[in-house]
Order: C-alpha cells, then structure tokens, then sequence
C-alpha cells in the first residue's frame, strides 16, 4: 500500500475508450465518463469516483487499484501545459491525502476540469 504522507502521482497519456473489464468495478447507479492511458494501466473517471489501475512488478499481474471518490475531494487545482511545459497539472486535495495528475498535451485538461468540477461542486 501506498504511503499517505507522500504525494501520490499519475501521469494521463490521452483519452482512450474505456475497458468493458472496469464494468465490474462499478456500484448501481455508477457509470464511466472517460478513461486514460497511464503508464501501463488505464484510469478511469465516473460519475462518483476516480479509479487508477497501478500494475506492479515485472510481469504486472499483482495490480492495486487506487479510488478517489469525488466525496472525499476538498480542494483541487489545474494548470494548463505552456509553451515550454510538455505537461498539465491537476492536483487533488482530498481527506486521505494530496493526489497529482500530470496530463500529457494530448489530454485536454479543461474537459478534465469540467468533469470534476460536475461531481464535486
């Protein structure tokens, strides 16, 4: 498990469809929004939560699954990509700790906003 007391940190590729196995992960009256390609996994935003695959070891079988749900999140900002910068910036403030998404250009980070801002405020 993961320690709290450091940032966790993700990096968001670009928008992929969204893998029919995440179906399972899902609670009654949850639904997919988007999903991302991360590293080797795929993220996963819903109308309630986001949820990040993080596949371990050299073969990537053992896999944790990290849930943020939107209920939890107390504060959060972006910062768009600039000229120089190859990434954007979201950061989650919620009551388990202080989350860091790092948005490859090809990630729109204002859709992005949007969606969370829909399921926090």
């Amino acid at each position: 498990m993961a320690e709290m007391n450091t940032i966790m940190a993700w990096t968001f590729h670009e928008e992929v469809p969204v893998p029919e196995d995440v179906q399972h992960l899902l609670v009654e009256g949850e639904y997919a929004e988007t999903a991302y390609k991360t590293i080797r996994d795929v993220a996963v935003i819903t109308n309630k939560r986001l949820i990040i695959a993080d596949r371990q070891g050299i073969t990537g079988k053992k896999t944790e699954i990290y849930t943020i749900p939107f209920k939890s999140i107390v504060m959060y900002s972006t910062e768009n990509a600039g000229r120089l910068d190859f990434n954007a910036e979201l950061e989650l403030w919620t009551r388990a700790g202080h989350f860091k998404l790092n948005l490859n250009k090809k990630v729109d980070i204002r859709k992005l906003d949007k969606l969370i801002a829909k399921y926090i405020l």
